[in-house]
This record gives structure tokens, C-alpha cells and sequence, in this order.
């Protein structure tokens, strides 16, 4: 295996996924007091999402509440109910040329700008003949770290 040219900084975010995301709202924003910090919704992701944060600065973390527009089309947002991870990523564009040639299967779509504005693509949750390395049943984000993140990872990590 060759030396992979990025890093893995930390969790950037969480996605929770439910049929009602007001039901999630209760738990998340009025139970443990997370910050309502936007909205995303999405025809061709079957998304409306509500992000929700933790933390301050480059260390924030997101929450995300999903629920779908449409329960009965995919992408399935609502299940499993722990829709997916996102890892902040040193090198986004570096990482996928690298992990694909480990044999990474990722999900179509390529690196695009996610909910919250930063290049993200996703690892499939399964592997297959061409690209047999999956998240093992789970659905992973990486996610562009920004400037900010990469330096306070760095100065924490030194």
C-alpha cells in the first residue's frame, strides 16, 4: 500500500435520519440544546435537513436532522437511522484518487458541495466486484476541511 497523501483530522459531522425530523428536533435542539444553524433540502437527494451544531470554532461538529420528502424513493434519508459520518478530509481531491486506487468503491455523484458549502463525496456503505472496499454498512462523508480546520488540527496534533 502507497503512503496516503491526506489526513483524517476528525468528525466534522453526524447525520441522523427519521420520518419526521421534528420528532429528532425534540431530542437534539430542546432535550440536549443544540444550535439550530441551518437548512438544506433537496429534490435529487430526497433531503430536507436541518443542521444543527456542537461545539464552537474549527472543532464544531454538525449534527444533522434528515428526513425525507419522499418516503418511498431513494436515496432512503430515514434509514438506517444513523444516516452517516462525514470525516474532515486535509486533501479531499488527493484522498479519492488514493482510496480508489485501494479499491474504495464511492457513491455516483463525484465531489460536489455538500449541505454546509464544503466539497464532500461519500464511500458507498458496500463494496462490489470492481471496488470491494465499502464502509461495511456504513454510509461515509468526506468532507473538504477549510483552512481554519486543517491549522487548528495541526497546532492541536503538534
Amino acid at each position: 500500500m502507497s503512503k496516503r497523501p491526506f489526513k483524517v483530522l476528525g468528525i466534522q459531522q453526524i447525520a441522523v435520519g427519521g420520518l419526521d425530523k421534528q420528532r429528532l428536533r425534540g431530542l437534539w435542539v430542546d432535550i440536549f440544546g443544540l444550535e439550530p444553524a441551518g437548512n438544506y433540502l433537496s429534490e435529487q437527494e430526497n433531503v430536507d435537513e436541518d443542521i444543527l451544531t456542537l461545539g464552537t470554532g474549527p472543532f464544531r461538529v454538525e449534527v444533522d436532522l434528515m428526513q425525507p420528502l419522499d418516503p418511498e424513493r431513494k436515496p432512503a434519508v430515514h434509514n438506517p437511522p444513523l444516516n452517516h459520518v462525514g470525516l474532515w478530509i486535509d486533501d479531499l481531491a488527493s484522498a479519492v484518487t488514493w482510496l480508489e486506487n485501494q479499491g474504495v468503491r464511492f457513491t455516483p455523484g463525484g465531489i460536489r458541495k455538500g449541505a454546509s458549502g464544503f466539497d464532500v463525496c461519500f464511500i458507498h456503505p458496500k463494496g462490489n466486484e470492481a471496488a470491494p472496499i465499502g464502509g461495511e454498512g456504513v454510509l461515509i462523508e468526506l468532507v473538504q476541511a477549510p483552512p481554519e480546520v486543517i491549522e487548528a488540527f495541526a497546532k492541536l496534533l503538534s
